[in-house]
């Protein structure tokens, strides 16, 4: 299982606990991130000047997020500018990734290690309304397809506040938060998206956003925070709450489109389903797989017949039948390394107990663990 952080105090106070305990696996971050910015031609020391131009735009969205990430960056033993990096990663890589290389991937690379830095299409998720799963309650599942060396880098974030939600979020050390829920039975999910807008003009990070999501208590109140905000990259934040609500926040820097669904499972992939916004999709790389994988949900979601138990879940997230395109995703070799993606993560959340449901590998490959919002449900393997 992945490594369990507790945080607790005040927003400094969370943020460096949270570097001092991952030092060794923020640095992991780092070394997977300034590699993957030089497959694309961004040195690391131009990713964090690119990453510095978001410390006004967080603050100015919530002081306190700032104070969290420089408590990351200073219990970590990092610059500041490094941790904006890689909280604002989806906004800085370009809508390109993952295709090819660039051509100066190779000086860059040179560059990064004169500078003693060390060389080493996500995803698919699913929300469940009450009615319609076995427990009675909302289910929200996703299988999390990233690089597989950046595995070794996940966290488990459980964070207790005196004032507002509690949270439990798995991500990367050094970033605020990603996959999640909270106390009031809340959760997201993330799907990256490209649009031939990104990169337009600067905007809210979505791991930011994500972070922020996870103070919210119903799905109505994160598309009214969502809708107030402006996007520098484009993302789909499936969310779901416990009273039975889901949707899919698609956002670009053209702005919001929420999608929602009255059947039992609301699925989504890497491409935008709005209307409006597929007009401005970017061309992706046919390894992403992001098509074939929404039509393979869809036809599992109709061979359950319309009820779905956590198991049925995870026999859905371990779904196989494509291959290397498939919906449980192992590496495919013949691709290179840098553009090489994987599941390296499965996430089932009962936002009823607010419990999440953890495969910490290719979910074919491993049990799912529950890991509880609170302390009494930790590491129970399953199956």
């Amino acid at each position: 299982m992945f490594p369990l952080i507790e945080l607790s105090g005040s927003a400094y106070e969370r943020g460096h606990q949270h570097g001092v305990a991952a030092t060794a696996l923020v640095r992991r971050s780092i070394a997977s991130y300034s590699r993957l910015f030089a497959y694309c031609g961004i040195s690391w020391a131009d990713a964090q000047q690119m990453g510095s131009a978001y410390r006004e735009l967080i603050g100015d969205f919530d002081p306190e997020l700032l104070r969290e990430i420089e408590g990351i960056a200073h219990g970590s033993d990092r610059q500041i500018n490094e941790i904006l990096a890689l909280n604002a990663r989806t906004e800085l890589l370009p809508p390109s990734y993952p295709g090819e290389p660039h051509p100066d991937r190779s000086k860059v690379l040179a560059v990064n290690g004169q500078e003693n830095m060390p060389d080493w299409g996500e995803c698919t998720s699913l929300a469940v309304k009450p009615l319609q799963s076995e427990t009675g309650t909302t289910l929200l599942a996703q299988n999390w397809d990233w690089l597989g060396s950046q595995r070794s880098a996940l966290v488990l974030l459980r964070v207790h506040r005196e004032a507002g939600a509690s949270y439990l979020t798995l991500t990367e050390a050094g970033m605020l938060a990603k996959i999640g829920l909270n106390s009031h039975g809340f959760g997201v999910c993330l799907n990256i998206l490209r649009s031939t807008d990104d990169g337009a003009h600067p905007g809210l990070p979505v791991h930011v956003l994500l972070r922020k999501l996870l103070e919210c208590q119903s799905v109505d109140e994160a598309v009214s925070l969502a809708a107030r905000q402006t996007f520098g990259a484009s993302s789909s934040v499936m969310c779901a709450d416990a009273a039975g609500q889901t949707a899919a926040l698609e956002f670009s820097p053209r702005g919001l489109e929420v999608m929602q669904n009255a059947q039992a499972v609301l699925c989504h992939t890497n491409h935008f389903l709005a209307p409006t916004a597929s007009k401005h999709q970017a061309s992706l790389a046919p390894s992403l797989s992001t098509v074939p994988r929404l039509e393979r949900a869809t036809v599992l979601i109709d061979s359950a017949q319309g009820t779905f138990s956590v198991a049925e879940l995870q026999r859905m997230l371990r779904d196989e039948a494509d291959g290397y395109l498939s919906i449980c995703r192992r590496p495919d070799p013949e691709l290179d390394v840098d553009a090489r993606i994987e599941t390296v993560a499965s996430v089932i959340m009962d936002l009823g107990p607010r419990v999440m449901h953890v495969a910490p590998d290719v979910p074919s490959l491993v049990e799912y663990q529950a890991v509880g919002l609170t302390p009494t449900v930790q590491a129970v393997p399953e199956g």
